[in-house]
């Protein structure tokens, strides 16, 4: 998901920032041998970019090595996100872009992977003609087929949702990878069924992974040499996994507590939760584990206990606010993120204050903010009628922006003074004379570099100045 938060709250500049950080495309590990080459831009969440990772390996696997230059791609494909419209209108432009490409050489195959293929199937195929093939989120081992039926001029689709598919078996190919953090899928789909989200009918419905396979990708990520994996999944506190043999139950802290146990400087993260399955049993086994992080995503959406309903996200105000306390109360340094969604149908300038009032009351680091974007096919777009004008909704948008800067930047300021380990991911954007990396709390540290030091490394930095969303500062002895 594109975080629209930074020290501008600004409109303009949440637009910008939105612009830079929707579309990717990965840095290519070479591949000299390869006889044919793809290009693959991705959209949208983190599942998107792992997804990516998992098509590049079915792809590697036959015959096919990625490229930066789509101009000298034989394939080329674009991974793409249904959240919001903003997204699909990116997609369709690049599509338009890839378009004239096919114009200048014959034999180019253009294709549309992920959510808004499952969705725009007929569209794409039929009416717009913009791809030769449209494959979804639990069909990509077909892709091989799809290319070589395009190549005969055969245009194909293959959007069918599973109940089984995982992908456990396919090691991804780190495209991105700066290497020191990577991401683990440890389930797909959800059975949330949020009436503002598309996700339940373009993902399908939830399955979790083999607990094993999970453990066995981090290990292998640690032989190569990354410090840090995320777990993923739409709800990964609904994990759940039957041993075929034992017949034993893997729940999600017994999955955290076994990735934790691969290697004690493997640095654990996960995303997303939902506020009603984080159980205490998970936040225990943080806090008894050093290398598993002290941060949650916890979704709030709205503070209004009506809007919440409308929302069906099964909890109400006060019962949230519970979650947060319990959670400080377990581990009063942990940090808490959020998602925020402003103008949702019939939300009044009241519940709109109740939703700056929790993110007032829960503290949180920092946020994900939208407005409301109706989403064809979801439950909010068939009952209920989207009347909250754009303008207002764009106005509570950017007051909640200008709260949540506020609230991080007092967050970051506490921590003027304290010293805390933080893990090298790379250089800085702005000056190659300075590291970048993150600490437990999943903030942002800058500071100048020392010999001796790369990345990978753990340090320890203390903090001397900070921003609503960088903490500045200098490599200090242990504690």
């Amino acid at each position: 998901m594109a975080e629209l938060y930074n020290d501008n709250p600004t409109l303009e500049g949440l637009k910008k920032m939105d612009e830079a950080r929707q579309g990717e495309v990965f840095e290519m590990p070479a591949n000299d041998t390869a006889s044919k080459l793809f290009y693959i831009e991705s959209y949208g969440c983190q599942m998107n970019f792992n997804d990516s990772e998992v098509v590049a390996s079915i792809l590697a696997e036959d015959g096919f090595g990625p490229t930066r230059n789509m101009e000298i791609a034989d394939l080329i494909l674009i991974n793409t996100c249904s959240i919001r419209e903003k997204a699909e209108d990116t997609v369709r432009k690049r599509l338009r872009v890839f378009d004239k490409l096919k114009e200048e050489r014959k034999g180019l195959v253009v294709g549309v992977l992920g959510c808004m293929a499952e969705r725009l199937k007929k569209k794409f195929l039929e009416e717009e003609r913009l791809v030769d093939i449209v494959v979804g989120p639990d069909a990509y081992r077909d892709l091989p087929n799809l290319v070589a039926g395009a190549n005969e001029g055969d245009r194909g689709v293959n959007v069918l949702l599973s109940r089984e598919e995982t992908y456990a078996d396919i090691s991804p190919l780190r495209l991105g990878s700066n290497g020191v953090s990577a991401f683990i899928s440890i389930m797909r789909g959800c059975d949330n069924m949020c009436s503002f989200c598309v996700v339940p009918f373009t993902r399908g419905r939830e399955r979790s992974r083999n607990a094993f396979s999970v453990v066995a990708e981090a290990q292998d990520l640690v032989n190569k040499g990354y410090k840090e994996v995320t777990l993923l999944g739409q709800n990964v506190d609904s994990y759940k996994w039957e041993n075929p043999e034992t017949k034993e139950v893997v729940s999600f802290a017994n999955l955290l507590e076994m990735v934790a146990l691969v290697d004690p400087d493997l640095r654990v993260r996960f995303s997303t939760s939902h506020p009603k399955d984080i159980t205490d049993e998970v936040l225990y086994t943080m806090k008894k584990y050093e290398n598993i992080c002290e941060y949650i995503h916890l979704p709030v959406q709205s503070g209004n206990s009506r809007i919440l309903e409308k929302m069906n996200r099964t909890y109400d105000r006060e019962w949230y606010k519970q979650k947060v306390d319990r959670i400080y109360e377990i581990m009063p340094d942990c940090a808490i993120s959020s998602d925020i969604i402003t103008g949702f149908c019939s939300e009044t300038e009241e519940e709109h204050q109740e939703t700056i009032s929790i993110i007032e009351y829960s503290n949180y680091s920092m946020s994900y903010m939208f407005f409301y974007s109706e989403r064809p096919g979801t439950l909010a777009a068939r009952k209920y009628e989207d009347d909250i004008p754009l303008e207002v909704k764009k106005r509570r948008l950017n007051e909640v922006i200008r709260v949540q800067n506020a609230i991080s930047l007092k967050h970051n300021q506490k921590d003027i003074g304290k010293v805390f380990k933080v893990l090298i991911e790379g250089d800085s954007k702005k000056s190659d004379q300075d590291f970048k990396g993150r600490n437990s709390q999943n903030k942002m540290f800058v500071f100048p570099k020392q010999d001796g030091l790369k990345a990978g490394d753990y340090t320890w930095v203390k903090v001397e100045s900070v921003s609503s969303a960088t903490m500045k500062g200098q490599i200090v002895e242990q504690p």
